[in-house]
């Protein structure tokens, strides 16, 4: 049965779909294959390079990647962008950031794949909050505020025994929600390093 889906009709019907990534359920649901057929075809198709596995199970098309960022978000879950590339995004730092800088509520990992670099810092649950939706090229992806992505960035380099960041647009974050943010670790001394940075002790 896999073998009577050629690659033209299998690309056409996925991307008609808008699905920027795929699993084995999606190619199923799709193409009437049985479990085995489809995990052959899949096999058979990453094999030659047709398609690319970004993480087990996920799949997408070389040449139709979706943005880094949505990418960010599928490759370990829950999370979403945050710390430096976010920083940059809202222009609050002037510096480019290539890696996706993203934070989540499981395990600090680096993940290196398709060439590209995606990290991912560990916080605390009952801070996981203050992200947006944002779009890059039509298509959606969690995304820290900028107020967020600074009280994030201050408390990864905290744990980190790392020097706070000093030099930030001041005038692109609201004072007031970073330290709400600040808040939410329920840790004293990060509200004091946020204070600090922002001049508003």
């Amino acid at each position: 049965m896999a073998k009577l889906v050629n690659q033209t009709i299998f690309a056409s019907k996925i991307k008609a779909k808008k699905l920027y990534l795929f699993g084995a359920s999606d190619v199923r649901a799709l193409f009437g294959l049985s479990a085995v057929a489809t995990a052959s075809l899949l096999h058979r198709y990453k094999k030659v390079g047709f398609i690319a596995q970004p993480k087990r199970g996920i799949y997408a098309f070389p040449d139709a990647l979706p943005p880094d960022v949505y990418l960010a978000n599928k490759l370990h879950t829950p999370s979403y962008v945050s710390l430096e590339w976010a920083l940059s995004y809202h222009g609050v730092i002037p510096e480019t950031v290539y890696e996706v800088t993203s934070v989540t509520t499981k395990a600090t990992r680096e993940i290196e794949i398709l060439g590209k670099v995606f990290s991912y810092r560990k916080i605390k649950k009952s801070a996981f909050t203050g992200y947006e939706i944002g779009r890059q090229n039509g298509i959606s992806f969690y995304l820290a505020t900028a107020e967020k992505a600074l009280v994030d960035l201050s408390y990864v380099r905290m744990i980190n025994g790392e020097e706070p960041i000093s030099r930030f647009n001041k005038d692109k974050v609201n004072t007031s929600k970073v330290l709400k943010y600040a808040s939410l670790f329920n840790s004293p001394r990060l509200v004091s390093v946020t204070r600090r940075i922002l001049g508003a002790i």
